[in-house]
């Protein structure tokens, strides 16, 4: 009788461990899966932005320094990997994004074009679906995270090398600031 017991409460350890495993095994799965979409989004944006550039060259002759610097930054935010660099060099881009679109509004026969204003919507579809890809990241690392850092899950995730994943956090403290709005 009291090996039925032992070999009985054996079983259930066993199958709770084995659920706890499995559970990290799928959350990691779902970091990874959030981060690729991310990738997918980015690199949506990174093909776009040479075609904004040359419909943007024609008419933005005395922009030439704001061009390159969009140029420069889409370079470098396609070649940095991680989550923390890869956030920091969205975060030059967008900012050099957004010199590119005040420098725009100087130009009122660029805004009125067609195809600009094509890429011009294509962009800003695409920066919505990055926003909204960087949240289903973050949500699914912050699962992650909890799952890792809780009793009794964090022996099993510290047991097979489960480590926390890095939040996608905005690092350009000009992003951070709400834009001033008057009539």
């Amino acid at each position: 009788m009291t090996l039925i017991i032992i070999l009985a409460v054996a079983i259930i350890l066993t199958a709770i461990l084995v659920g706890m495993y499995n559970s990290l095994v799928r959350l990691r799965n779902q970091v990874k899966n959030a981060w690729a979409q991310i990738d997918v989004q980015l690199k949506r944006r990174y093909d776009l932005i040479p075609n904004l550039i040359e419909t943007v060259k024609g008419y933005m002759k005395h922009e030439r320094e704001t061009l390159e610097n969009v140029t420069r930054m889409r370079a470098q935010a396609m070649e940095t990997s991680g989550v923390a660099d890869k956030a920091k060099a969205e975060g030059m881009l967008t900012s050099a994004l957004g010199q590119l679109k005040i420098a725009v509004e100087n130009y009122p026969d660029l805004k009125a074009n067609q195809n600009f204003l094509a890429l011009q919507e294509e962009l800003t579809s695409t920066e919505n679906k990055i926003s909204f890809a960087r949240q289903n990241y973050n949500d699914q690392v912050l699962f992650f995270n909890n799952k890792t850092e809780v009793f009794p899950s964090n022996i099993i995730a510290g047991m097979f090398g489960f480590k926390k994943e890095d939040f996608f956090e905005i690092d350009n403290p000009a992003e951070r600031v709400v834009p001033k709005v008057s009539f």
